[in-house]
């Protein structure tokens, strides 16, 4: 089939900084794309233009979910049919699982298959399995296809549900022609973490771990880029250490800005943990680019990161929670330009040879392709 066809992805952010592989489904997928957002279930168009027309029909629709608190208002289930109709869609994309169960009947109602693209929470998180446990057995029983991010997130599928023939584990990519291979063999000892300051994430057990290297190497900085709930207690943290001259909380940053920090920095650090929700990691994108930019990583043995990171090859991988672990890899690191080197040249092989952006889009499109009738 050729890409003469209507695709609808659905997001629920209209845009957001963490969601860069979001946006590289809405770039480069194939067909005719129309972008729809506002939460679990869309409530704009691509063009900020609300789904429902009618001043009585929003009047309804607010009333319904800030009110009653309903998942199912059929007023909106309609206004998305009557969207897919008018606008001629042969297929949704939902990214996260609570779109896709929230979109099912209207799909079903439209009579167009639905493909769902799982990303983490949405699979994990207790409290999201439960809220939306009834609406994901409908997904299951009416869309064509489930795509998880890694093997474990498949067994999780399998377990929540999902028919086994159904899932796809196809984990998001990286263009290594976008983050090519850096020269680390000057680098000082500059370590680098990307993400949201969140449980799963464990910025703290990070900031424990990189004291122990500074104990060996007082030279080593640390880098971490991002925000979240936890920002303020690890900002904390780096104080009570004495530790404001060696890690840098950024903030937010653009990805020019992180590109920049990169090419200072001779190892990419994640110390993922499943939460106490039970919350966990799909495949974090930030550790596809560091590999492909030839920087080795230090992480745990979690979710992708397993399949990302080849212990001992391109990275060194450990049990979540140990401080120690992850303290001992970086001292190997920080120990080591030419170490550093090997494993981030491995990394980056390993990255053009399994997580080219490139053959994960093309399997999507096939997955998509095959699921209109």
């Amino acid at each position: 089939m050729d890409s003469g066809y209507t695709l609808c992805i659905i997001k629920p952010n209209k845009s957001s900084f963490s969601e860069t592989f979001i946006q590289a489904h809405i770039d480069r997928l194939a067909g005719n794309k129309l972008v729809l957002y506002g939460g679990a279930f869309p409530v704009y168009d691509n063009e900020g233009h609300p789904l429902i027309k009618s001043k009585w029909g929003l009047l309804s629709y607010l009333i319904q979910k800030k009110i009653f608190k309903r998942k199912s208002i059929a007023v909106r289930t309609n206004a998305l049919r009557d969207y897919f109709l008018s606008k001629k869609v042969d297929v949704v994309f939902a990214e996260y699982g609570m779109v896709g169960a929230m979109v099912t009947d209207a799909c079903k109602q439209a009579n167009i298959p639905l493909v769902i693209h799982y990303h983490g929470a949405d699979v994990y998180n207790n409290q999201t399995i439960a809220e939306y446990g009834s609406l994901y057995q409908r997904a299951f029983n009416y869309a064509s296809a489930f795509i998880a991010v890694s093997a474990d997130m498949v067994e999780k599928l399998k377990e929540l549900g999902a028919p086994a023939t159904k899932i796809f584990n196809a984990s998001c990519g990286v263009a290594p022609d976008d983050f090519p291979l850096l020269d680390i063999s000057n680098s000082a000892r500059n370590f680098l973490a990307i993400g949201r300051f969140v449980e799963k994430k464990s910025p703290l057990s990070l900031i424990k771990a990189f004291s122990l290297v500074v104990d060996e190497f007082p030279d080593a900085k640390l880098w971490m880029v991002g925000h979240g709930p936890l920002f303020n207690v690890a900002n904390k943290l780096v104080t009570e250490l004495k530790l404001e001259s060696n890690i840098t909380l950024t903030g937010v940053l653009k990805p020019a800005e992180i590109k920049a920090l990169m090419k200072n920095t001779r190892c990419f650090v994640q110390h993922s943990v499943t939460a106490a929700d039970g919350d966990s990691e799909g495949t974090p994108v930030s550790i596809l680019e560091a590999s492909s930019s030839g920087l080795p990583v230090v992480a745990t043995r979690h979710a992708g990161i397993k399949e990302a990171v080849i212990d001992g090859v391109t990275g060194f991988l450990l049990a979540e929670h140990d401080i120690e672990g992850m303290a001992a890899g970086m001292i190997k690191l920080a120990n080591s330009t030419d170490l550093a080197i090997k494993l981030g040249k491995a990394g980056r092989e390993h990255m053009i040879a399994n997580y080219n952006i490139n053959a994960r889009i093309a399997l999507l499109d096939s997955i998509i392709q095959k699921s209109i009738k």
